[in-house]
């Protein structure tokens, strides 16, 4: 008896860092794995809602998506919720088509590196800052010294080679879509329509209705997520779930949401 097709659907959903509470490669490994095996499915689709984080896991769980896509012959589509931004967009971007909301955010497509001069601060307090190191570059951008220029340039190449690594990488998933005549790696967002336009979205679709108008309208959306832990399901770890809520909160609040 032939069986209704069955498209497998994974929420890569948050901040994009390692550990328990981000959206890491370990974390959905043994999701995307399932989505991708069981059940025969016809495609996979992956619903995107991330304002980035760190570009090893963006990486990483870009290159699982594809290198599952190539092994199992599977297509993928990305369905881009409030935001695909910077290691969102790389996600996004592992999939063969990326649909959004007519107000979603995508692009970013760049690295930043943030963090606080406090030297002044401790000095005014009577604070003596002590650090013996072992090599010259040890304590660069210690931000309880005052900063060095050539601490400064050495970041500056080492967040260059990382963004390097991002335009590689959208410009392989994206070939013959971006414009020519525009540069898309500075950095900037688009939203809906004015994404499709620059070429980093096919168009405007819903999973849903995009699924049933691909498979036709006895499609099966088969979802699968991380299995909580004892202590995620009770909420039994408030203070680490407070402070990655707030750290997540001010990621998507750089994209007005």
């Amino acid at each position: 008896m032939k069986s209704d097709p069955v498209v497998s659907v994974v929420r890569l959903n948050g901040m994009i860092a390692s550990g328990p509470r981000g959206l890491s490669d370990d974390g959905i490994a043994p999701v995307l794995e399932k989505a991708f095996s069981r059940g025969k499915p016809k495609a996979v689709a992956i619903v995107v809602n991330s304002p980035g984080g760190s570009p090893v896991q963006s990486s990483l769980i870009g290159a699982r998506i594809r290198r599952l896509a190539q092994e199992k012959e599977i297509p993928v589509y990305a369905f881009v919720e409030d935001v695909a931004a910077s290691g969102g967009y790389w996600l996004a971007s592992a999939a063969d088509e990326i649909w959004l909301d007519q107000a979603s955010v995508v692009g970013s497509i760049g690295v930043i590196s943030a963090g606080f001069g406090l030297h002044e601060l401790i000095e005014k307090h009577g604070i003596q800052r002590r650090v013996y190191t072992a090599g010259k570059s040890k304590s660069m951008l210690d931000p309880f010294r005052p900063e060095k220029t050539e601490d400064v340039e050495r970041l500056k190449r080492i967040l260059e080679q990382i963004h390097q690594v991002f335009i590689d990488h959208v410009q392989s998933r994206r070939a013959n879509k971006l414009p020519e005549d525009q540069d898309m790696f500075t950095g900037e967002i688009w939203v809906g329509e004015k994404a499709v336009d620059v070429g980093l979205a096919e168009g405007i679709g819903h999973l849903v209705p995009k699924m049933k108008e691909v498979f036709g309208d006895k499609v099966r959306l088969v979802p699968y997520g991380p299995r909580r832990s004892f202590l995620q399901r009770f909420g039994a770890n408030v203070v680490g779930d407070m402070v990655h809520g707030i750290e997540e909160r001010a990621q998507f609040a750089r994209f007005g949401l």
